[in-house]
């Protein structure tokens, strides 16, 4: 079965919880039999055709800007699927590029769409781009032949609200990597960094407004705590956000920039406490790496991070940066134990990956009415 994945940048090691969700989901795929073809976006890839552990990746050109890329991208890459790739299914990622699900099923191709998250609650959005995103919601659910969604609560809602399609949506969530459960020594933490086991604190994700770095950087000014703040992670697009943040760095404040490998993994594995403030997140992939390496975890009250069912302490009202300051002050006091194991097995990539398959195969054999 040749399933061609659209809507991501690109792999591997592009940042994005889009992007890290496919490096981990494909070649798995590809170990149980299926062929995989991901067109990605010709400006976070080198070369025009490569392969990554089974998985063929096309880049397709498209404009880097932060309100046209997508959706430009998208469509293009539809046309380039029914013409080069001929797949059995196409599997579009994100609402917004399910805004074209009716294009690809014109042209006679079966689809899944996986819903990542509410993009229409993202800050960075005017009304306009909120409406289209919800018009590609409506556009994946009532057009694909089935939907994969990442969160709990948001399948709940999608199923209550599109009642008649409720059958073919899926909660098909984002896993976590038991290869940061293993030892690795402090001797990796970047050298640069004047950070040692246990004296810092964690945060990773693009520099963009959703994620609430900026509550964190106030909140962590607020508090008493003696840790070091080490945060992760750059913008796509450079802006003034971006560059306000960045300005805040002190001998307190680290802004590390992007991370892979064995830095990153010793990063999750010897902070004190990995904190994530986001206002908006599908299902976050960082706070599942941070417990997979056995860290404990402060994470905002929306309704995506209480879907990962941490301890009640893990939890602070978004936004409030009296109530964070608070929590990261008393770290130590806080009741954040994980049954690391429990999440393991919850968030399994390869069992994540059986599911994808099967449901998947059901669309290439049969389909599904619209």
């Amino acid at each position: 079965m040749k399933i061609c994945a659209i809507g991501l940048r690109g792999i591997p090691d592009v940042m994005g919880g889009i992007e890290s969700h496919c490096q981990q989901l494909y070649p798995r795929m590809v170990e149980k039999g299926d062929s995989v073809v991901v067109i990605a976006r010709s400006p976070y890839v080198r070369g025009n055709k490569y392969t990554y552990k089974g998985v063929d990746v096309v880049s397709v050109w498209t404009l880097k800007h932060k309100f046209l890329e997508t959706f430009m991208h998208t469509f293009f890459a539809i046309l380039y699927a029914r013409i080069f790739v001929h797949p059995d299914v196409v599997h579009l990622h994100a609402i917004g590029p399910a805004l074209f699900t009716p294009l690809a099923r014109l042209l006679g191709m079966k689809v899944v769409v996986t819903h990542h998250g509410a993009d229409y609650d993202r800050q960075k959005w005017n009304g306009l781009a909120k409406f289209i995103l919800r018009s590609g919601e409506k556009m994946g659910v009532l057009f694909s032949n089935k939907m994969f969604v990442v969160g709990k609560t948001l399948t709940n809602r999608l199923k209550n609200e599109f009642s008649k399609q409720a059958g073919k949506i899926h909660y098909v969530p984002n896993g976590m990597l038991p290869s940061f459960t293993g030892d690795i020594s402090a001797s990796s933490l970047p050298k640069e960094m004047p950070i040692s086991s246990q004296g810092y604190i964690l945060t990773v994700g693009r520099l963009v407004p959703e994620k609430g770095f900026h509550d964190l950087v106030t909140a962590y000014k607020a508090s008493n705590s003696h840790l070091k703040l080490v945060i992760v992670g750059q913008a796509d697009h450079q802006d003034e956000y971006a560059s306000t943040l960045v300005k805040q760095a002190s001998d307190s404040i680290i802004f590390a920039g992007r991370r892979s490998g064995d830095e990153l993994k010793a990063l999750y594995k010897h902070a004190r406490v990995f904190v994530l403030p986001s206002y908006h997140e599908g299902l976050p992939i960082v706070a599942l790496e941070a417990i997979s390496a056995g860290t404990p975890v402060i994470l905002s009250d929306i309704l995506p991070n209480k879907d990962i069912e941490a301890p009640v302490d893990s939890y602070f009202e978004v936004g409030n940066i009296s109530d964070l300051a608070e929590k990261i002050s008393h770290v130590d006091s806080l009741d954040l134990a994980l049954d690391q194991e429990k999440f393991l097995y919850n968030f399994n990539w390869d069992r994540i990956a059986e599911k994808s398959s099967t449901l998947v195969k059901d669309i290439a054999e049969k389909g599904s009415s619209l």
